[in-house]
């Protein structure tokens, strides 16, 4: 057999392992999903170990179904869910604090006051993003601010840093590695996307020593190789990127004005910029697509918090469905929305609105309202969540989008796509392989080890996909946008001061 690429894909609910061959076919895949914490409103946390033995069970898992050994393993390439914070004691290995999930909006408050400052300019300039808990920086703060052992250790020179790549590379080096990629190091709000290194203005007004922090590397070249009592062979670890940036990658839009829009925990749209960065004027974000071959990329990005994520909410929470699957019938079961819009602020809200106080409601409900339209409302928001930063995007970029290709596990749901492509009035192309964030780790991986020659090879084994055609009348498109804007506005108007997003 030829030797293959594993994709570790590290997400906010689950871990995954996929296979992959030399001309991007699936060998096999496996997936473990992993516990939530939500210890106070607001805020979100993983245990660390969770996340790595979830993911080495992946591992083995995706090995024996396709009856392989570690030994025919060519290389390791990893993503995943980005701005999540772990530290760790680099003596033991051992996390201080469980992890702080990107979605936890725990530093709300510090950054409130940090933006009456004036901070917000100087996280703009530098890094691209806005003053927001999602990023690491404030999470990292939190750490150091409210766990002794952390800030002991930090003076000590023990205490390590990293997004969740930097931990899973730690551990499948054996602890011999403290390293990133440029595109994890770009959503820690403490990396200058210009200078192309951790920003020491921004690290001293945190107080963030350096020592803590990861050494930053290309996304495509050697991070490590794995621990023989780890693994039981030495595999170079040679492809990294954050999932949003690996799905831009994975989608091939390798040219400026090319995007893609991941239906996954939450919903992200990247656009392709090209070499330079281009600053936003509509609340998106500037961030690094990638770094390889000496050439940094940008793009601008939209983030949505929820998007998968809201049906799970009905599965886990409301309990009205067993399997996400069940949505598709629902709604179509539905015969219509029924005037029914759901909000997903459930951890406040993101591009373009930015409102970490928001909370997620519920509107248009009748006495004639069925889970069959709560369920529809929780597919066609976030649809309608895409279309607002789409719209953002092509002003940003002063040209419109032509089409839009899709990936991630909810685009699978074909009303949907078909929504999508309806509300937005573009052709939506969905992949032969919708799981494109792990597809492209191992395309970064596989161009450094010599898999693939260059872009060219990999657009040659591109599998085509599915297309969805827009059918919806003009006026009933900007009725539905109408009654959702009324929606959010509804929901921005509700807040509630009395959540404390700062430990108290």
């Amino acid at each position: 057999m030829t030797k293959l690429i594993m994709a570790l894909d590290q997400g906010t609910t689950s871990s995954r392992c996929i296979l992959y061959d030399a001309h991007c076919r699936i060998i096999s895949e496996a997936h473990e999903e992993y516990p939530q914490h939500y210890p106070h409103p607001g805020w979100v946390e993983h245990d660390p170990m969770d996340i790595w033995n979830s993911q080495l069970h992946a591992m083995v898992d995706a090995m024996n179904q396709a009856h392989v050994t570690a030994a025919d393993i060519a290389c390791i390439g990893i993503t995943n869910q980005r701005e999540t914070t772990i530290c760790w004691d680099a003596l033991t290995g051992r996390p201080v604090y469980r992890a702080i999930v990107w979605q936890c909006r725990r530093t709300a408050d510090f950054c409130r006051t940090w933006k009456e400052t004036g901070g917000e300019s100087l996280i703009r300039e530098r890094t691209g993003l806005l003053l927001d808990p999602y990023f690491s920086g404030t999470k990292l703060k939190w750490i150091l601010d409210h766990v002794p052992e952390a800030m002991d250790l930090a003076q000590a020179g023990r205490l390590r840093f990293g997004t969740v790549d930097t931990w899973l590379i730690w551990q499948l080096s054996g602890g011999k590695r403290h390293v990133t990629d440029y595109t994890n190091a770009s959503r820690t709000m403490l990396f200058n996307i210009h200078t192309l290194k951790w920003d020491e203005t921004i690290l001293d007004a945190l107080h963030i020593p350096a020592s803590v922090l990861p050494e930053v590397l290309p996304c495509s070249g050697l991070f490590a190789v794995t621990s023989y009592d780890v693994m039981g062979a030495e595999i170079p670890i040679c492809g990294v990127a954050g999932d949003q940036q690996a799905a831009l990658f994975g989608q091939l839009c390798l040219a400026r004005g090319q995007g893609k829009m991941t239906f996954g925990t939450g919903g992200f749209m990247l656009m392709n910029t090209g070499e330079k960065p281009a600053a936003s004027k509509n609340g998106l974000l500037t961030t690094i697509a990638w770094n390889y071959g000496g050439k940094t990329t940008y793009a601008l990005e939209g983030s949505m918090f929820m998007s998968g994520a809201v049906v799970q909410w009905l599965r886990d929470e409301l309990k009205i469905i067993d399997t996400a699957q069940e949505t598709e019938a629902m709604a179509q079961a539905a015969g219509g929305n029924g005037g029914v819009y759901l909000v997903p602020a459930f951890v406040g809200i993101g591009a373009p609105y930015w409102r970490p106080d928001a909370r997620a409601a519920i509107l248009g409900l009748s006495r004639g309202s069925s889970k069959n339209h709560i369920a529809r409302a929780a597919l066609e928001c976030q649809v309608y969540q895409t279309m607002d930063v789409l719209a953002a995007m092509n002003e940003d970029m002063g040209t419109p989008a032509e089409m839009i290709r899709v990936d991630g596990g909810a685009c699978a749901n074909g009303f949907m796509m078909q929504f999508l492509a309806d509300i937005t009035g573009l052709p939506v192309e969905r992949p032969a392989i919708i799981e494109t964030t792990s597809l492209g780790a191992a395309q970064l991986a596989g161009l450094a080890a010599g898999i693939w020659e260059d872009e060219a090879a990999l657009a040659a084994a591109r599998h085509e996909g599915t297309h969805f055609v827009p059918g919806m009348p003009q006026e009933e498109r900007e009725g539905l946008m109408e009654n959702w804007h009324k929606a959010v506005h509804c929901a921005l108007a509700f807040t509630q001061d009395d959540v404390q997003d700062d430990e108290a």
